[in-house]
Parts: C-alpha cells; sequence; structure tokens
C-alpha cells in the first residue's frame, strides 16, 4: 500500500480506514507507513498506512467512488 499511495503524491484522494473513519486531502508525501494529507485548509494530516482499507482519487466532482446517487 505504502509504494501504491507514493504514486498518489500531489493528488487529492480519499482514504477509508474502516468502520466511520475515512480521511480526505491531497497527498503530501508517504513514508515510513505514514501518509501526509493536506486538507483544504493547509492542515496537515498524519494517518498510519497500515489502518488504510480502500482509497480512491477525487475528481472535479465531490463523487465516491462504488457509491451510486438515485436519479
Amino acid at each position: 500500500m505504502e509504494e501504491f499511495l507514493k504514486t498518489l503524491v500531489g493528488k487529492k484522494i480519499d482514504a477509508f480506514c474502516g468502520g466511520t473513519s475515512s480521511v480526505r486531502g491531497e497527498v503530501v508525501k508517504v513514508e515510513n507507513g505514514v501518509l501526509h494529507l493536506k486538507d483544504d485548509e493547509d492542515e496537515i494530516c498524519y494517518v498510519a498506512v497500515h489502518k488504510i482499507v480502500a482509497v480512491w482519487e477525487r475528481g472535479e466532482k465531490d463523487h465516491h467512488a462504488g457509491f451510486l446517487k438515485r436519479s
């Protein structure tokens, strides 16, 4: 997972950590098992890579992969 996350540096992502825990932000860097995310207010969040269950890139629209909107 750490090597994969390194390919997302500079991109905005959502990271799901199980239960109701998820984080969103721009990947700043990944090192020593820690994901560094910057939010919209330039605050940095640190996430243990081994706790991440799923990751998806955020596009222009506020959309979560795997979830469908009803018409």
